[in-house]
């Protein structure tokens, strides 16, 4: 007779705060919470060797259905296949343990693109360091439209920010597609998404083409990065500013000191036919070529000089710490699977009502003891050059909108 086998390990079920002190693969060590999502929790860790500082994603996988474990797993691969960009965040390591999967990425202690625009207000009215960190986002979108991974929730919130402003590597992935045609409409928040994404009663079998939706969230950043504010609070009729803007697109001149030249590339990008809508390529160009972004721009920005090798060993992170939710906006889409693209692109609080502003005229933590993780292996080391050191891990209040 067979002996009965032993019953399966039954994870513990952790709070976020039981986490900190565990050391992962005999070196990395969690030390605080970043944030808190519906699937998750993002923390800082240190390698205990190197003294090197990380972000740490820890993906619950407790009470997930197979096609939850789907999404988390497409989230972490279309993110390591566009991390290879130098402006996307590293990542660095994946590690499995019974409860969770950890994933490793570079740690970014500036923050993310939404602070500096709004609280330290490094880019409105700098109009060449504008033009230098939106062409990088447009490359890193141009890199992932290139390998069929498209974004869906370009915001500022989802943009980490380095080397003192003078860089920027996008984050989140995780309402990422490789669809070209998608029909998860109301994907993304709402400030950034173009008229087609946003069908209250889309028709069967209707759907639209990915990429444009991204290029029209890149145009809401634009304007973000040059004026501090949000063009409209929704791209539809319903918003009496888009509909002011649409009857005639240099109405924006009038709410926002945006050159002439801005709202002529502004108007290619704000095209409500998607078929018609600028490409990246071309918008590349425009940028490159445009004098001037606003009307009275200000001398150039010029950061204090810090040690090269400060730029090495803190790169940046890629999530946002939650704020009052009272002016929270969440990412997310309108089909009934889009809670489970993640756990942070769903969960995460958004400070993008901080850019938004009614125009009434217009209907306007203390560490636990150090414990090694049980069951806790590295599964999958990404290979990336020049960011991470080759011996890491070596073991088995809101954007106003007018």
């Amino acid at each position: 007779m067979l002996p009965t086998p032993p019953p399966s390990p039954t994870p513990r079920c952790y709070t976020p705060e039981d986490r900190l002190g565990f050391i992962l693969a005999n070196r990395l060590e969690l030390t605080g919470i970043l944030g808190v999502g519906a699937y998750g929790v993002v923390y800082t860790a240190v390698d205990i060797h190197t003294n090197i500082r990380y972000a740490v994603k820890a993906l619950n996988k407790a009470g997930l259905d197979p096609r939850q474990l789907r999404y988390q797993q497409r989230e972490i691969r279309l993110h390591h296949l566009a991390s290879q960009h130098p402006n996307v965040v590293s990542l660095v390591r994946i590690m499995e343990s019974v409860d969770c999967t950890y994933v490793v990425m570079e740690f970014c202690p500036e923050g993310d693109l939404f602070s500096s625009i709004t609280d330290k207000g490094n880019f409105v009215g700098n109009d060449p360091l504008v033009k230098r960190v939106f062409l990088q986002l447009l490359d890193a979108v141009q890199f992932c439209h290139n390998l069929g991974i498209y974004h869906r929730d370009l915001k500022p919130e989802n943009v980490l920010v380095t080397d003192q402003a003078l860089t920027v590597k996008l984050a989140d992935f995780g309402l990422a597609t490789t669809d070209f045609l998608t029909s998860d409409f109301g994907c993304g928040s709402t400030f950034y998404m173009s008229p087609e994404c946003q069908q209250t009663n889309p028709r069967p079998m209707s759907c639209y083409v990915s990429a444009a939706n991204d290029v029209w969230s890149l145009g809401v950043m634009l304007v973000n990065l040059t004026c501090g504010r949000n063009p409209w609070k929704r791209a539809s009729m319903e918003d009496s500013t888009f509909r002011a803007y649409l009857k005639d697109p240099f109405f924006l001149k009038s709410i926002l000191p945006l050159s002439t030249e801005m709202v002529c590339i502004l108007s290619r990008v704000f095209e409500r036919d998607p078929a018609k809508r600028i490409t990246i390529p071309e918008l590349r160009q425009l940028i490159v070529d445009c004098p001037r972004f606003t009307e009275t721009p200000m001398a150039p920005w010029v950061p204090e000089q810090i040690p090269q090798a400060e730029y090495y060993v803190q790169p940046q992170m890629p999530f946002n710490v939650p704020v009052d939710p009272m002016h929270a906006q969440h990412s997310g889409s309108s089909s009934d699977t889009s809670s489970h693209y993640s756990d942070f692109s769903e969960a995460a609080v958004s400070d993008t009502s901080a850019l938004t502003e009614d125009y009434t005229d217009l209907n306007c933590m203390s560490p636990i003891a150090s414990q090694q993780v049980p069951d806790c292996n590295v599964v999958f080391t990404p290979s990336i050059q020049g960011v991470i050191p080759p011996d890491a891990f070596t073991t088995s209040a809101p954007i106003p909108v007018c």
